[in-house]
C-alpha cells in the first residue's frame, strides 16, 4: 500500500520503517524544511520500550549518541543545591537527544519517500483511497493516511475537528532556546524556582562549548500566534522579568536566538484515533507535552499499527479497530505522568517549592516514582507480529 504519513519527529520515521518492513511504500511529509535536529534529550525505559527498539537494528546506533543520563539539580538564587535528581534517574535505560533520535530511526526507514517544507492542505477520501492536496499544490492519492504530526496535528484537525476540542491546557507554559556555555556546565541541568517560575541551564555532551535554556511558568492559556517568535519572546521577558539568580542572562540571550520552542503543557484527549482510511498516533492521538513518556509510547504506538496492518492482509477496516483496542488504554495510563510536570518545575507557591525540594530528597520518594514510572512504560502486552 502507498501509505501517507505526516510528521517526521518519533512516531512517523518509526512507524515507515515498520511499513517498509511489511513492503508497503511510506511517505513522510514535513512542514519543516529539513529533519529537525534541535530539542532537549529524551528517555527510553523498561523492556518494553527497548525491546522495540531493539527489535528496529537502532540500539547501537542509540549507545553511540547517547547522553548517558542529565542530572536535574536545583539551587536557590545563590547557586546552592536544595535538592537533586542523580542522572540515572532521570535517564531511564537510554537517554538521547531529540534530534539524534530523529536521524537514527530516519536513516532506518530506507524504503521512505520524504516531502520537506511541505504539509497536507486538504483529503477526500473515496472508496479507493485518500485524495491529498498539499499546500505546493501537489495532489496525490495514498491509501491511508496516518496523523503523526503531534500534538497541534493538522491530520487530526482536518478528520476531526478543531484543536480546541482535544487539547487540554495543564496550566504551564515551556520554552528552550541555546546559549553559548559561559559557566563551564557539565551535563548536570541547573534549575532554579521561586513561585509560580522556573529557569534552568544545562551543557551540551557532545560540545562543551554549548548550553541549553529550559524554562516552566505558570499561566491561564494564552492567546498568541505559534509561528510569531518575537511575541513569544516579549511573554517570556514579561514572565521572568523579576526572576533572580541567572535569570536576566538566559533572557538576555533571546535577542539572539532564532529557534526558539515555546508551547504549553497540555494532554491530547482524542475519543476517536481512525476514521475511514485515515488514523492518529503518538502524540497527535494521546500527547502530553512533558513527563508522558510520548516518545517511548510513539515507538509502541506505531509498532503495533503496522503490525495490526500486517495482521489483517493491509484491511485498515480490521486493522485500525485491532490497533486502538491494543493501545489505547496503555497509551492513556503513560499520559498521567504529565499531568504533574508543571507542578514538579515551578510549583505556584514558596511552600510548595519547599515540600517538593524535601519529598525528592528522600530515596524512597524517588524509589516510588520510578516504580510507578516504570510500571506504565511496561503495562503491555505485545504480541509477536509476522515478519
Amino acid at each position: 500500500m502507498d501509505v501517507l504519513i505526516s510528521g517526521a519527529s518519533i512516531a512517523g520515521p518509526a512507524l515507515a520503517y515498520w511499513l517498509g518492513r511489511y513492503g508497503h511504500r511510506p511517505t513522510i511529509v514535513e512542514i519543516a524544511p529539513q529533519l529537525r535536529t534541535g530539542g532537549q534529550a529524551v528517555d527510553f525505559r523498561g523492556p518494553l520500550h527497548m525491546g522495540i527498539l531493539a527489535k528496529m537494528g537502532v540500539i547501537d546506533q542509540l549507545r553511540a549518541v547517547e547522553t548517558g543520563g542529565i542530572a536535574f539539580r536545583f539551587v536557590d538564587e545563590h547557586g546552592a543545591r536544595q535538592m537533586e535528581w542523580p542522572a540515572s534517574f532521570a535517564g531511564g535505560d537510554l537517554e538521547v537527544q531529540r534530534g539524534d533520535l530523529a536521524r537514527i530511526l530516519c536513516d532506518a526507514g530506507q524504503e521512505t519517500e520524504y516531502l520537506f517544507g511541505d504539509r497536507i492542505a486538504a483529503m477526500d477520501e473515496t472508496p479507493d483511497g485518500v485524495d491529498v492536496t498539499f499546500a505546493s499544490g501537489l495532489q496525490r492519492t495514498f491509501d491511508l493516511v496516518i496523523g503523526a504530526d503531534g500534538v497541534h496535528s493538522g491530520v487530526r484537525r482536518l478528520t476531526f475537528g478543531p484543536e480546541e476540542t482535544f487539547v487540554k491546557h495543564l496550566g504551564y507554559y515551556v520554552a528552550t532556546w541555546p546559549i553559548a556555555d559561559e559557566w563551564g556546565l557539565d551535563t548536570t541541568l541547573l534549575l532554579h524556582s521561586e513561585p509560580g517560575v522556573m529557569m534552568s541551564v544545562g551543557g551540551n555532551h557532545k560540545d562543551p562549548s554549548k548550553a541549553g535554556v529550559f524554562t516552566a511558568f505558570a499561566s491561564p492559556a494564552l492567546r498568541y500566534d505559534r509561528h510569531d517568535a518575537d511575541q513569544q519572546k516579549a511573554i517570556l521577558r514579561e514572565r521572568f522579568g523579576g526572576m533572580g539568580w541567572l535569570a536576566p542572562r538566559l533572557l538576555a540571550e533571546l535577542d539572539k536566538v532564532d529557534d526558539l520552542y515555546f508551547d504549553q503543557i497540555c494532554k491530547v484527549d482524542a475519543p476517536e484515533w481512525t476514521r475511514g482510511r485515515i488514523a492518529l498516533v503518538g502524540d497527535a492521538a494521546c500527547g502530553a507535552t512533558i513527563g508522558g513518556q510520548g516518545n517511548g509510547t510513539a515507538i509502541v504506538s506505531a509498532y503495533v499499527l503496522a503490525g495490526e496492518l500486517a495482521a489483517a492482509g493491509g484491511d485498515h477496516r480490521v486493522a485500525f479497530p485491532g490497533y486502538v483496542r491494543r493501545i489505547q488504554k496503555f497509551a492513556r495510563g503513560t499520559q498521567e505522568g504529565g499531568d504533574t510536570t508543571g507542578r514538579f518545575l515551578a510549583p505556584r507557591t514558596s511552600r510548595g517549592i519547599w515540600m517538593r525540594n524535601y519529598l525528592n530528597n528522600q530515596k524512597w520518594f524517588l524509589g516510588l516514582i520510578s516504580q510507578v514510572a516504570n510500571r506504565r512504560a511496561a503495562d503491555l502486552d505485545l504480541p509477536a507480529y509476522p515478519l
